[in-house]
C-alpha cells in the first residue's frame, strides 16, 4: 500500500514540476520573438536623432525625466509604446536604436525611427535632418547583411528573421510636416486628401513590400493618431479645446486605406501575417473616457509653451507638470509614458475588438 502511494505521489508532483517550470520560463524566460525590429519617427524614435543636424530632437531633460537613464533622444517623459511592447513580449531591455547598434545585439532587433520622418522623403525638411521611411529601410538590409554574418548563410538569416516582429509607424509627419504646412510644402495644392492618401499608401506599400523582401513576415502596421486632437493643433482651434476636423478627417482617410493594405497584404502574401492597430481609436478613448485611465487634462501638454502648452514644444531645462500621469499628451505633440503604455498594452492584447485586426501582437508574437 505504501509503494502504491509512494508511485502515485511521484506520478502527480512529476507533471506538477514540469508545469511549475513551464510557468517560470514563461515568466523568466526567453522573449516571445526572438527580435523586434522598429521603423517610424518622433513617437517612437530612441535615439537615432541625437547626433544628426535636426531641430526633431530630445536628447536633453526634462525629455526623459521619469525614464530610468535619463534623457536618451525619447520624445516622452518616459517609455515609448514600443518600449512597453518590448516589455510584454518579454525582451530583458529596450530595442538598440540604429545609431548605436553594435555586434550580436542586433540579434534582439533594432530601432530604426527617426524624429521627423515621413513615408515621403520631403516631409520634415523644415527641420533639418531625419531618416525617411525608405533610409530606415536601407539602414534595415545593412542589419539584414550584419544578421547573415553572424548567423553563417542566408536560410539560417531568414529563418531567425521570419520569427521576429516588424513594426510600422509613418505617415503622421506626412500630414503635420508637409500637407498642412503650405508655406513649404506643395501637396496640398497637388492633391486632395483622398488623392494624397492614396500616394501616401502606394509608396508605404512598396517600402512595406521591400520589409518582406528581406526576411519580415510578422508585421504590425500602426495607424496614425489624431493630430487634430494634439496641443498643437488645439492651439489654433477656437476654443482650446474643440479637435481639428479638416487633419482628423485626412487621418482617418489614410487609415482606413492602411487597413485595405492590410487585408491585400494577408490575402497576397501568405506566408506573412500583417496587423492593423487603431491608434486613432484608442486615443478617442482616452478623449472621450479620460477618468477610466485616470487622465484628467486631455488638450494640453505637460511641458511646452503658449496655448494648451501646444505653440513651441518643451524647452531644454523647462519644469513641467507634477501631475504627468494624469496627462495624455507629455508635449505639443506626443504622449506621456501613462498614455504610451496603455496604447502599447491594448496593442499586444487588444481590450476592444477594435483595438487591432484582424489579431493583436500577443497573437502575432504565438503565429
Amino acid at each position: 500500500m505504501a509503494s502504491e502511494q509512494k508511485r502515485w505521489s511521484v506520478m502527480h508532483v512529476l507533471p506538477l514540476i514540469l508545469i511549475l517550470k513551464m510557468l517560470s520560463f514563461v515568466v523568466n524566460g526567453d522573449p516571445q520573438v526572438p527580435c523586434y525590429f522598429i521603423f517610424g519617427d518622433s513617437l517612437v524614435d530612441n535615439g537615432n536623432n541625437n547626433r544628426i543636424a535636426s531641430l526633431a530632437r530630445a536628447n536633453y531633460l526634462p525629455y526623459g525625466i521619469d525614464f530610468p537613464s535619463g534623457p536618451t533622444g525619447r520624445f516622452s517623459n518616459g517609455k515609448t509604446v514600443v518600449d512597453a511592447v518590448a516589455e510584454l513580449l518579454g525582451f530583458d531591455d529596450y530595442i538598440p536604436p540604429y545609431a548605436n547598434a553594435r555586434g550580436r545585439a542586433i540579434l534582439n532587433g533594432v530601432n530604426y525611427a527617426s524624429a521627423a520622418a515621413g513615408i515621403r522623403d520631403e516631409t520634415g525638411q523644415q527641420l533639418g535632418a531625419r531618416i525617411s521611411f525608405a533610409g530606415q529601410v536601407n539602414n534595415y538590409k545593412t542589419t539584414v547583411s550584419q544578421v547573415v554574418n553572424i548567423l553563417g548563410d542566408e536560410d539560417s538569416a531568414a529563418n531567425y528573421l521570419r520569427q521576429c516582429i516588424y513594426s510600422v509607424g509613418l505617415g503622421s509627419n506626412d500630414y503635420l510636416n508637409n500637407y498642412f504646412m503650405p508655406n513649404y510644402y506643395q501637396t496640398s495644392r497637388q492633391y486632395t486628401p483622398e488623392q494624397y492618401a492614396s500616394v501616401l499608401i502606394q509608396q508605404y506599400s512598396e517600402l512595406v513590400r521591400e520589409l518582406y523582401n528581406y526576411g519580415a513576415r510578422k508585421l504590425v502596421l500602426n495607424g496614425i493618431g489624431q493630430i487634430g486632437c494634439s496641443p498643437n493643433a488645439l492651439s489654433q482651434s477656437p476654443d482650446g479645446t474643440t479637435c481639428v476636423e479638416k487633419i482628423n478627417s485626412a487621418n482617418k482617410l489614410f487609415n482606413n486605406e492602411l487597413i485595405s493594405l492590410v487585408d491585400n497584404f494577408n490575402r497576397d502574401l501568405p506566408d506573412a501575417k500583417f496587423i492593423y492597430i487603431n491608434n486613432y481609436d484608442i486615443f478617442q478613448d482616452f478623449i472621450n473616457n479620460p477618468q477610466a485611465y485616470g487622465f484628467t487634462v486631455t488638450n494640453a501638454g505637460c511641458c511646452g509653451v503658449g496655448r494648451n502648452n501646444g505653440q513651441i514644444t518643451c524647452l531644454p531645462g523647462q519644469t513641467p507638470c507634477q501631475n504627468r500621469d494624469e496627462h495624455v499628451f507629455w508635449d505639443a505633440f506626443h504622449p506621456t509614458e501613462a498614455a504610451n503604455v496603455i496604447v502599447g498594452r491594448r496593442s499586444y492584447s487588444a481590450q476592444s475588438g477594435s483595438d487591432a485586426h484582424p489579431m493583436d501582437i500577443r497573437q502575432l508574437a504565438q503565429l
